[in-house]
């Protein structure tokens, strides 16, 4: 009878357990639907929860010139969320003693007109160095086309005057992650494109992700997208100019892969890794909701750790809630069509 009663419960507990996944994947479908048609560019999302996926679909169209539909397989630039990667990149040199996150600037970079300012590699990664964000400069549109080298992209904005002087203020600002890519370049003797490559997509399997090139023939690349009264194709921008703040490619997939090795530290000790996830400070005790390349926010009164991505023709939101390890990415082939509402969404649903 024991046995009997085990095997009913346990039978129970699958059932309930289908019905509980059948729900909530039609509750995501809903959300992701009511924005995301058939016939237009499209998006993926992947949900996991303590590791493993509960949900990856595909919505809309991956190019629409050639009628491809979209698969969850399939490769977008996820645009500022690089900035991950260069931040991560950082503290693995700090922890192999090559750097420290209390550095100034000019120890690596000499020449760089700090005007009397003490700007560290902290600020940098927390956008709090006051240096002018050199997207919001008028004159980009004269080298967005350009390849230019890590040094040529310092230069087009290093003698801009500051907004503000180091650690008083937050502003986010993409200058900051061109300088810690370059100072990677410096300490490691690697270009920051076989850095990342080598020393963490190998490592942890990201087969899937890559510096972006328009050169290379890339497997399962998505076309991108923006709405000028109708769709048309994105505008083209060398990818020499997004650099450390935004020019990787990769696919949901690896993104989860991204996020697995991160909680397990197979790239970071878990001292270092923590300090991704400080929500660190201004100089009068102000707290930021920033880490190095993470903001913190909160849904449902849990911290979550998320960041987005903006990049000619694609939008991609990423959001980690650690004490559930609740994980939600979505990457979209249309800069018309941010994902970042729906994934908050989904990441309430999960959390609840």
């Amino acid at each position: 009878m024991k046995s009997l009663l085990q095997y009913v419960l346990a039978l129970f507990l699958v059932f309930s357990s289908s019905v509980f996944s059948q729900k909530l994947e039609a509750k995501i479908d809903s959300i992701i639907t009511a924005k995301f048609k058939p016939e237009i560019p499209g998006a993926v999302f992947l949900a996991a929860k303590n590791g493993k996926v509960v949900y990856r679909k595909a919505f809309g169209m991956a190019d629409l010139e050639l009628n491809v539909k979209m698969k969850p397989e399939f490769i977008f630039e996820i645009g500022s969320i690089t900035k991950q990667f260069t931040a991560i990149s950082v503290l693995m040199l700090a922890e192999q003693g090559k750097l420290n996150l209390n550095d100034e600037i000019t120890k690596f970079i000499p020449d760089y007109p700090t005007n009397g300012n003490v700007i560290k590699i902290h600020h940098l990664l927390t956008h709090t160095s006051g240096i002018k964000d050199f997207t919001s400069m008028k004159s980009i549109k004269n080298i967005a086309r350009e390849d230019l080298s890590p040094k040529e992209l310092v230069d087009f904005f290093k003698d801009e005057p500051i907004d503000f002087k180091p650690g008083e203020q937050y502003k986010y600002c993409n200058s900051g992650y061109v300088l810690l890519g370059y100072i990677i370049e410096i300490v490691s003797g690697q270009t920051y494109r076989d850095f990342i490559s080598e020393r963490i997509f190998r490592k942890i399997g990201m087969n899937n992700t890559l510096y972006a090139s328009h050169e290379r023939i890339i497997k399962n690349r998505v076309s991108g997208y923006r709405d000028k009264q109708g769709y048309v194709n994105k505008n083209y921008i060398s990818f020499s100019i997004p650099y450390a703040t935004g020019a990787i490619m990769s696919n949901v997939d690896d993104m989860l892969k991204w996020q697995n090795a991160l909680n397990k530290n197979v790239l970071l000790s878990s001292e270092f890794t923590e300090k991704a996830f400080t929500n660190y400070q201004l100089n009068n005790g102000t707290k930021i909701d920033y880490g190095y390349g993470w903001h913190l926010e909160k849904i449902k009164d849990k911290v979550v750790r998320e960041h987005g991505g903006s990049i000619f023709g694609f939008k991609s939101m990423g959001i980690y809630e650690p004490s559930e390890q609740i994980y939600v990415i979505g990457l979209s082939n249309c800069e018309c069509n941010s994902p970042t509402l729906i994934t908050t969404a989904v990441a309430s649903l999960l959390i609840d």
